[in-house]
């Protein structure tokens, strides 16, 4: 079995926006967490989901769900003190249905395709887990004090991270269990806890289109391909 979380807990602060979090904000009539909602209930290896979301915004999300159709739906989860947090209270929810897998994806990815997913859950399978990653093509400088150059990367050793991200549930959630809340909160990546757990994370290639909207601009460029794809 396979199951997803979707994180939709996030307040946005980057975005600007003073009362709506992004991942709620219609475009073109829709949710933006429906967007990725509905590639996720058309795909054929899913088999249940799990939305990480405020608790005032669960009965709009339920009304949602409902009307697009989103019939793999399991159960809500509340949002953590930090995203590795939030994770876990997902991973929580769904003890009980034992998944074999989990996919965890990040509602503010809009344009998730399903042969994203099915990379994803496929790169997996001879692996502990695996994570879309995307080389990086600007220079990349490390600064100390966020003034002057300390140090120069090679940026050709270095990926970008996307999801969704595919792992073993039970090792998964040992790793977060092995932790404390401090540890915890000071995971700032998906695959570094499984990482620092002795997971064997297997990196395949991104989707450039795999859009992470952050920040205003993010958001008018997303409306712009919706616009332009007549979706």
């Amino acid at each position: 079995m396979t199951a997803g979380i979707i994180l939709a807990g996030g307040l946005s602060e980057r975005l600007g926006e003073s009362e709506t979090p992004k991942q709620f904000i219609k475009v073109a009539g829709v949710p933006l967490v429906m967007y990725c909602l509905r590639t996720f209930e058309r795909c054929a290896d899913m088999d249940a989901l799990a939305i990480v979301a405020p608790e005032q915004w669960r009965e709009k999300l339920q009304k949602w769900l409902d009307e697009y159709g989103i019939g793999k739906f399991n159960t809500f989860a509340p949002p953590g003190r930090t995203r590795q947090h939030s994770i876990y209270n997902g991973l929580l929810a769904i003890k009980s249905l034992n998944p074999r897998r989990v996919v965890i994806h990040d509602a503010v990815r809009p344009l998730v395709t399903n042969q994203d997913i099915d990379n994803c859950i496929r790169s997996s399978e001879s692996y502990d887990g695996a994570t879309p990653a995307m080389p990086l093509t600007e220079t990349v400088y490390q600064s100390m004090d966020g003034v002057t150059i300390s140090a120069l990367v090679n940026r050709d050793r270095l990926h970008s991270g996307q999801t969704p991200e595919c792992y073993d549930f039970s090792k998964y959630l040992h790793a977060h269990e092995a932790l404390s809340d401090a540890e915890l909160g000071n995971i700032r990546g998906s695959s570094e806890i499984a990482f620092m757990a002795g997971m064997k994370i297997h990196l395949h290639k991104g989707n450039p289109q795999n859009l992470k909207i952050t920040t205003a601009a993010d958001l008018d460029y997303f409306k712009y391909i919706i616009e332009a794809r007549g979706l």
